[in-house]
């Protein structure tokens, strides 16, 4: 991890050198269709790359074989996309790029559509817009469908994502959907139709009697929805993905409540022998403030958030973000092998995060710093003991936007085991990672 970290470092440098920072702005790609610059089509990109190094759950393996710990060089993400504003009513949105590749990754696949959409403002105002097609305008909570370049920690509450390949692609659903702002109201509704079970690139159990999971039945509609008001600054929302932070650029306090509905979207045995289904039904409020404390926009940024998941009796959904093994000995670790933790289940989660921005152009000539913590504390009906994640992180803001941002993340997360028909946290590990994020 050491010699990693140091190489990042050394390429970060060389790629700045002899650059005066703070006189430095990215470039914008945009093509202006009109002389008011209200009609466009505007490109964007954002690019992360991650230098790991993860202590393992217990009896981990990669290829077969036992190992402790992992580093890795590796994409979190990476992306490109097109917006285009081309009537006062007409809009579109196409997003395409890549996930997780990493040296478990199959080579030469994996790009794919994120988001193909167009929309019609009904009212010129912005009270109602309607749009379809592959997107991310979807109901729950703010981080649900989160805006990956403006992430205040390292990643998002990624429990907030409780379909992600599984009935949707990566977040983004089929769905026919409203928008709008009404004073400083500002909602999402959507009816959607969720993908078949049957091509899920997420692995969960089989149908069995003790544990509810996602049901291989062709699946009914989903409803969706996620409202906000909106006390301060009011965000847009030309976009489907919600801002992490706006580095003290805005003064924001939003009180936010949001649902998830599908009929029949799980089920379970019972008796042994009969199938039984069951609806999901998700639903949670949450809290976004981001208050500016000067002319040098030092800022303060909370969110905080509570949720209620109901997915059938003892639901669980065990998850590693880009999980760097892939495969465990059977009975070490109930979430399997890498850095997998049961992250989603039936049960409550109150999820709280924090940072601090220090003021711009706090190192002359190059940028400035923000610092973060958050922690994920959920009760689950399938664990004896409450989940509790610990996150914690530094971000440079190399040209104090977050165009170019180095930010080095710990993970501090549960090991669990099942120990005498209970399912009991037996130890904690630890994960660092260095990002590099290039976002234009």
């Amino acid at each position: 991890m050491k010699n990693s970290i140091i190489l990042c470092l050394l390429l970060h440098s060389g790629l700045h050198a002899q650059v005066k920072l703070k006189d430095y702005k990215l470039p914008e790609i945009k093509k202006n269709l009109n002389e008011s610059g209200s009609l466009f089509i505007k490109a964007g990109m954002v690019a992360q790359f991650w230098g790991r190094y993860n202590e393992s759950n217990n009896g981990t393996t990669v290829d077969g074989y036992l190992q402790k710990n992992t580093s890795d060089i590796a994409i979190r993400r990476l992306r490109f996309n097109v917006y285009g504003q081309l009537t006062d009513r007409i809009a579109f949105h196409v997003q395409f790029g890549q996930n997780n590749f990493s040296y478990l990754s199959k080579q030469q696949t994996g790009s794919f559509f994120h988001d193909a959409l167009g929309e019609y403002k009904i009212s010129k105002k912005g009270f109602l817009t309607l749009g379809s097609g592959l997107t991310g305008y979807s109901g729950l909570l703010r981080y649900a469908a989160p805006s990956v370049g403006s992430i205040l920690s390292l990643d998002a509450p990624l429990y907030q994502q409780v379909t992600n390949g599984i009935n949707d692609q990566f977040l983004r659903k089929l769905s026919v959907y409203a928008k709008g702002q009404l004073y400083g109201l500002d909602y999402r509704i959507a009816l959607t139709k969720p993908m078949s079970a049957l091509n899920s690139t997420v692995s969960f159990p089989a149908l069995n009697s003790s544990q509810s999971v996602f049901s291989l039945k062709p699946p009914k509609w989903q409803q969706q929805a996620y409202l906000n008001y909106q006390f301060f600054d009011k965000e847009s929302n030309a976009l489907g993905y919600e801002t992490g932070t706006y580095l003290g650029k805005k003064k924001i306090l939003n009180l936010g409540a949001g649902i998830i509905h599908q009929q029949d979207a799980m089920w379970m045995l019972k008796n042994g022998t009969d199938t039984v289904s069951s609806d999901m039904t998700l639903y949670g409020i949450d809290l976004f403030t981001e208050i500016p404390l000067s002319e040098r926009h030092n800022a303060v940024t909370v969110y905080v958030a509570w949720s209620d998941y109901n997915l059938g009796t003892n639901f669980i959904r065990n998850l590693g973000v880009m999980n760097p093994a892939n495969g465990s000995i059977a009975g070490q670790s109930l979430a399997g092998g890498g850095n997998a933790i049961p992250l989603i289940g039936t049960g409550q989660t109150l999820y709280t995060q924090i940072g601090y921005k220090f003021k711009d152009n706090l190192l002359p000539e190059n940028g400035t710093f923000q610092v973060y913590a958050n922690m994920q504390n959920s009760s689950y009906q399938y664990l004896a003991q409450k989940m509790l994640m610990y996150e914690a992180g530094i971000n440079w803001l190399i040209h104090g936007t977050h165009g170019a941002k180095l930010t080095f993340g710990i993970q501090n997360r549960p090991v669990f085991q099942s120990i005498q028909m209970e399912n009991r946290e037996i130890s904690r590990k630890n994960m660092f990672v260095l990002q590099y994020q290039i976002s234009i």
